[in-house]
């Protein structure tokens, strides 16, 4: 299926929001997925993996997501520097304006005419994070997570039921949820964690492990796994294909 791309720029409680939106190049009705990238912003595999799941048949949205502290249009690099960037942008951002940049990206959606008015969530790395964060809206009917970071942490000290661990009862849609055994962010500890509070809150979902490290579906760098990538993709699409029957 061949796709186009283009950009909007929404206006949210936090700020201007670039959003990269990829989808069928025909004017029909499809689906679409909140698709949330690595720290690092929209990258060239965060682009190609936008594009992988347009050309299936999504309209695909790929937020800014630290717009409060970057220009618009930034794009960080896989070294040193943008890693520290990313990870002080990641501290800085008040985790309740995921929440309205979700809601203002739905909004956007909402007035589409290539909106089928359908949506699930997608996401990497603290994008895996975004995406079960997104997964709170009403709206959601299923979410994809691919090594989520910090779930198993408490990283909003002082402010209970801000976690979104502290949410789950709020999640209606399925989880995918995929890790990788040798992801050195994620411990065993940690994945054992969260398996056991998604089980407690009785929440729809599916649990995959590979043998892989973090970042394993970045088709850039040495922990770049293609098989697992490959089955990675194909385990997205199953979950929207069932979700948006």
């Amino acid at each position: 299926m061949i796709t186009q791309s283009h950009i909007v720029d929404l206006p949210t409680p936090t700020g201007i929001m670039r959003t990269y939106v990829h989808r069928p190049a025909d004017n029909k009705q499809y689906p679409a997925i909140l698709f949330y990238s690595e720290i690092f912003h929209q990258t060239g595999p965060i682009e190609r993996a936008a594009k992988i799941m347009a050309g299936h048949g999504y309209a695909v949205l790929v937020p800014e997501v630290f717009h409060e502290h970057n220009p618009i249009g930034t794009v960080l690099g896989y070294d040193d520097t943008g890693r520290d960037k990313g990870n002080a942008d990641k501290a800085a951002k008040d985790v309740q304006g995921y929440d309205s940049d979700n809601q203002a990206m739905i909004a956007f959606l909402k007035q589409q005419p290539w909106y089928s008015g359908k949506v699930g969530a997608m996401g990497f790395c603290i994008g895996g994070h975004l995406a079960f964060r997104a997964a709170l809206q009403p709206e959601i009917a299923a979410t994809a997570c691919f090594y989520a970071t910090d779930l198993h942490t408490n990283v909003i000290p002082n402010k209970p039921n801000q976690h979104s661990m502290d949410r789950l009862a709020e999640i209606k849609g399925e989880m995918l949820m995929i890790w990788g055994k040798q992801d050195n962010h994620i411990p065993t500890a940690g994945r054992a964690l969260v398996y056991q509070k998604l089980t407690e809150a009785n929440l729809s979902f599916t649990w995959h492990e590979f043998n892989a490290q973090h970042a394993f579906m970045r088709d850039e760098g040495e922990r770049y796994d293609s098989q697992a990538a490959m089955l990675g993709y194909e385990l997205a699409l199953q979950l929207f294909a069932r979700a948006f029957n």
